[in-house]
């Protein structure tokens, strides 16, 4: 989570997706607290000697066994929440990440054609959530200005509507933009390369789950490889097809060049560092909380974790 903060703030840029970082790190924060909130008033199932407080426990009926409101709230219980908690929180601060530092723009470029209806909806959703926010900050500071209230039931009424309308009026020019350019029509191609094009995309997803399980599984390490490379083979292989159906230019394309090779091989090799510890050393990336200790600090996985900083030192920021 730290790492991917210094990347944020050193190549952040000044665009409207940039500011929902904080919102993705307030998000995280608050899923931390709900973890270890549902284990004060749920328990847990971690049995802990060292308890910190005792609740007022509510009797439940017998239909309910196996779940208690109060009780015991053991250390161990609370260390066991938070390091599952922390496990949320750092993607959703890693997906923040990504959100902030990427343009939209620049990503639908790079997808190939058989995505680009749903690249489009997608990159028309992330393009359109930091507009709402910017209009909502612009309304509330219009309103503060004028004397009138900006919280509560009735401010947020007063605010969120001329919010939604601003939204409905710039979605209705979009989609006359788009209509007026030609977006949506395919160009007609053989029925059997349709009904190839719609098996391939679905047998690789049956492969990638069936090898992801067999994977998994003790049982299934022999087939599981093997289904894997084969479903993600087959669906690139439908994704190839499917873009003759997408003919489209591109305007300045973009160029695979150093950069994006550099900022690709630090997140792959983090990732393939951290599998590698996670499948020789498990017990260095999950310590245990039985009994309590305080856990040592694994070498391989933190300089595994810091190759992801090289884009912050060896890449120019972009843009204001």
């Amino acid at each position: 989570m730290v790492v991917a903060g210094y990347v944020v703030a050193t190549h952040r840029t000044a665009a409207p997706w940039a500011r929902t970082y904080g919102a993705f790190v307030r998000l995280a924060v608050a899923v931390l607290l709900i973890r270890v909130a549902f284990t004060v008033v749920l328990g847990s199932p971690v049995p802990g000697t060292h308890i910190l407080v005792t609740l007022p426990e509510v009797p439940l009926p017998h239909w309910a066994q196996g779940i208690r409101l109060g009780g015991p709230v053991s250390a161990e219980a609370l260390l066991f929440a938070a390091c599952n908690g922390l496990k949320l929180a750092a993607l959703l601060v890693c997906v923040g990440a990504a959100n902030s530092l990427a343009s939209p723009a620049r990503l639908l470029k790079s997808l190939p054609g058989a995505l680009y209806e749903a690249g489009v909806a997608v990159v028309v959703a992330l393009t359109f959530a930091p507009h709402l926010i910017a209009d909502a900050r612009r309304l509330r500071a219009a309103r503060r200005l004028r004397g009138r209230p900006d919280r509560g039931v009735r401010g947020l009424l007063q605010v969120g509507l001329p919010v939604l309308e601003g939204a409905l009026e710039r979605s209705v020019a979009l989609a006359a933009a788009m209509d007026a350019r030609g977006y949506g029509r395919t160009a007609e191609v053989p029925a059997r390369v349709r009904r190839t094009t719609a098996a391939l995309p679905l047998g690789g997803l049956l492969g990638v789950c069936a090898g992801t399980y067999g994977l998994l599984t003790a049982e299934g390490a022999g087939y599981g490889l093997p289904l894997l490379a084969a479903g993600v083979l087959a669906a690139l292989a439908g994704l190839k097809l499917g873009g003759r159906r997408t003919p489209r230019t591109r305007y300045r394309p973009e160029r695979w060049d150093a950069r994006a090779w550099l900022i690709t091989l630090s997140g792959a090799g983090a990732a393939a560092l951290l599998a590698l510890t996670a499948t020789a050393d498990p017990g260095a990336l999950n310590p245990p909380v039985i009994p309590l200790t305080a856990p040592t600090l694994p070498l391989w996985p933190a300089a595994a974790v810091l190759v992801g900083l090289l884009p912050a030192f060896a890449v120019r920021k972009e843009g204001p």
